[in-house]
């Protein structure tokens, strides 16, 4: 069974899900499934060492022949998108079905449909003009997967958000290829040696950078993923966004690289690992506060990239490597673990109705799978020992340490990349303390999250294939080098594969250890509790009847640390204090809000629609104004020819 059967077979099971999408949800499934497996296996006999796959038609579309390549790049997000796609494809049959969603379900499902299709298709398009057509198809499938609960203008304004933004990011990148193509005389793809158009890069960076929510261009995607289906939430942030790195990637080994290029994407890695988690210890709003994580981690994964381009450009192929390993794996890494972070977030809103965290808490009584769910995939995102986020980005770590030893200008910004690296690595860990803190565990906030219940078993099962990935990466990262070294390989334009590095296998045997000593304290932990005698209440400072008010907010919990980033954040707090002893009313609270949007892009916004309305003042549909206008221009044009003349 080769390449090209398995993909042909992956597209034809993915039409027959189309076809099926709004008369039988079972075939629908079954057929979806089926396709997203054969791009599963077909991705994997490449990266596994199947040779490079390509096929040219002999019939065009905008006269330009199709051209696909399968190569170990494209198979490395290939492999993602069908993980991702397919627990999301099993979520999705319970939690969007058609009782509860009699109007969007079948309509969801065509949508899912293309989207992965789309995007499965930008990953192995060789030409520019069918790459931009697939890139739109996809922009325009998640839009309508954004707003498939259109009937709340918080929906409906986030999807016009997304749009908007992706359409600006399709300009640049029309701009970036009818710009290669007028240089190259073709609208294919490969490698380019003049350095003549090393600056279209720029424009590769503005519109992929887009797309991936590289901060400060990340505006849409907080609402997004925020108001979207959990499970379209999970594919958007898991793979969504990684087209756009696929981008940058792709072209970073292709193009000739402008002066700085490296420095600069560095530069943008290291604000949006920052602030991104900044953001998000902000928010009370729990999936918004996920989105927001996404930021963070796209910043991980550009602060890799950025790195090799920089030891690339000055002849240092080994932390050149490193860094770039670390990297891709954080691809990978982040779209499982933030995938089931929201179908678990999912889970909880399915049970109770609401995203606000001061609405939720005790929610492991009742849920205890989604509570574990979403505590292993904290566990993942914060890089802790023993799961996946630890790997990536220890190896990150380390091409940095390597970095910082040369006498050269990398030393400089390796260390403060480490350390801003460490930075988001703490912030992030006090923020899902906060999470899970104020959703799982205390007392519950309200009657719905007292009244919670445990997921359907579909449910579950797709988050355990996102968990299994996430520990099975954590325990043998040494088994998936020889994907990152092929793809590595690639990049570096190669095709060598890599030693591997002589710290991942020791590596996973001290993740296998700890993961076993984990599992044996956690069941003494739990056989301790279950054979307790007495039960008895805790000290409690003085309170006899102890309350769910008396407990900490997702906002106070974390207020000392947005403190320290209010000059960005910029919240607003409305407090009612308490004035006498015995007060009858007293209240805070706090909202931070999307500072690029609010207080940059939407002044500006307002400004031009301004200057538009003024001058649609002059158009009127009177003729004597119009001769007026014409007759000034002229004078305007004499006048400024005598001027020049004399």
């Amino acid at each position: 069974m080769n390449t090209a059967f398995l993909l042909f077979c992956a597209l034809i099971g993915m039409l027959i899900g189309m076809s099926t999408s709004h008369c039988a949800p079972r075939w629908w499934i079954t057929s979806t499934l089926a396709g997203i497996t054969c791009a599963f296996l077909a991705a994997t006999m490449l990266l596994a060492g199947a040779p490079v796959w390509e096929w040219r038609s002999s019939w065009t579309i905008g006269s330009e022949h199709v051209f696909i390549r399968l190569d170990e790049l494209s198979a490395f997000f290939l492999l993602l998108l069908a993980a991702v796609g397919g627990a999301g494809t099993l979520y999705s049959r319970t939690y969007w079905h058609e009782r509860a969603h009699p109007r969007s379900a079948r309509t969801g499902r065509l949508w899912w449909n293309i989207m992965l299709v789309s995007m499965g298709l930008v990953l192995i398009l060789v030409n520019g003009l069918h790459f931009l057509l697939a890139w739109e198809c996809f922009a325009l499938s998640a839009y309508f997967l954004v707003t498939l609960d259109r009937t709340t203008p918080e929906v409906r304004a986030a999807g016009w958000l997304y749009l908007a933004a992706s359409h600006a990011g399709t300009l640049s990148l029309f701009a970036f290829f009818a710009a290669l193509a007028a240089h190259t005389g073709s609208w294919e793809l490969g490698p380019v040696q003049d350095r003549a158009v090393a600056p279209l890069y720029w424009l590769a960076l503005l519109g992929f950078g887009i797309k991936a929510g590289a901060f400060p261009l990340h505006i849409w995607l907080p609402s997004a993923h925020a108001n979207a289906p959990s499970h379209v939430s999970a594919l958007m942030s898991g793979v969504a966004i990684k087209m756009g790195i696929y981008g940058l990637v792709r072209f970073g080994s292709w193009l000739p690289l402008p002066w700085g290029a490296g420095w600069v994407v560095a530069g943008l890695g290291c604000a949006s690992a920052v602030l991104g988690v900044a953001f998000a210890l902000g928010q009370h709003d729990l999936k918004r506060l996920l989105a927001y994580h996404s930021v963070e981690n796209i910043g991980i994964i550009l602060i890799g990239l950025g790195f090799a381009m920089v030891a690339v450009d000055q002849g240092r192929p080994g932390w050149a490597m490193l860094a770039l390993t670390g990297g891709l794996l954080h691809v990978w890494n982040h779209g499982l673990f933030k995938a089931l972070l929201f179908l678990a977030a999912g889970a909880v809103l399915h049970a109770t109705g609401t995203r606000e965290m001061s609405r939720l808490g005790g929610l492991w009584r009742g849920m205890p799978w989604t509570a574990g769910f979403f505590g292993l995939g904290a566990v993942a995102i914060c890089g802790l020992p023993p799961l996946n986020g630890f790997v990536s980005e220890w190896l990150l770590y380390y091409g940095l340490f390597d970095a910082s030893r040369l006498k050269a200008d990398a030393a400089l910004g390796a260390v403060p990349a480490a350390i801003l690296l460490g930075v988001t690595g703490a912030l992030a860990l006090a923020c899902f303390i906060k999470v899970c803190g104020v959703v799982f565990l205390g007392a519950p906030r309200s009657k719905s999250a007292a009244s919670a219940s445990e997921c359907a078993p579909g449910m579950r099962g797709a988050m355990a294939i996102l968990a299994a990935g996430c520990v099975i990466i954590g325990l043998a990262p040494a088994f998936f080098w020889p994907a990152l070294s092929r793809v590595a390989g690639n990049w570096f334009r190669t095709g060598a594969l890599l030693q591997t590095p002589n710290y991942l296998e020791p590596l996973g045997r001290a993740h296998l250890i700890l993961a076993i000593l984990a599992i044996a304290a956690a069941s003494l932990i739990v056989l301790g509790l279950r054979h307790r005698q007495t039960r008895s209440l805790t000290w409690d400072c003085g309170y006899a009847a102890p309350s769910a008010r008396m407990q900490y907010t997702a906002g106070s919990f974390a207020g000392i640390i947005t403190s320290w980033f209010a000059w960005i954040l910029r919240p607003s707090v409305h407090a009612e204090l308490p004035v006498t002893f015995f007060p009858s009313k007293a209240s805070i609270e706090s909202h931070t809000p999307e500072t690029v949007l609010d207080q940059v892009v939407k002044p500006l916004g307002n400004r031009v629609l301004g200057l538009a309305d003024l001058a649609r003042s002059f158009q009127h549909g009177r003729v004597q104004s119009y001769l007026l206008y014409l007759c000034a221009a002229i004078l305007t044009l004499a006048v400024a020819v005598i001027l020049s003349t004399e």
